[in-house]
């Protein structure tokens, strides 16, 4: 038997994502004074911060399907590139890891209540 999803609430992802994309955030500032031995570190953060910033745009997280297709389109996309990232091919593998955890997450809609600052 399979598991029944859990309720969705847009609330919940837009919540979740504003507040991944803010601990993003300090961990690259984190990673950026720790200097130099730390830009994997920082090109990780600006991988979540770019998913998370962008699933936010849209009325998209209203509707799961929705959602889920939107990032079915990023996944299909070639390549991600933003200035300021210190190896381009560690900020894809870092923005797809992202976007497959997250496709994992809508797909069961568990997980988005998690708030905290430091997530598995």
């Amino acid at each position: 038997m399979t598991d029944a999803p859990a309720p969705w609430s847009g609330d919940a992802v837009r919540t979740w994502l504003q507040r991944r994309a803010a601990a993003a955030r300090q961990d690259q500032a984190v990673a950026d004074r720790r200097g130099h031995g730390a830009e994997g570190d920082y090109d990780a953060a600006a991988a979540e911060e770019w998913v998370c910033r962008t699933l936010q745009a849209g009325p998209h997280a209203d509707d799961r399907t929705a959602f889920a297709a939107h990032i079915k389109a990023f996944l299909a996309r070639d390549e991600f590139w933003i200035a300021g990232i210190h190896d381009e091919r560690r900020f894809d593998r870092g923005v797809r890891t992202h976007l497959r955890k997250l496709a994992r997450m809508t797909k069961t809609g568990e997980g988005f209540a998690n708030t905290l600052r430091y997530q598995d």
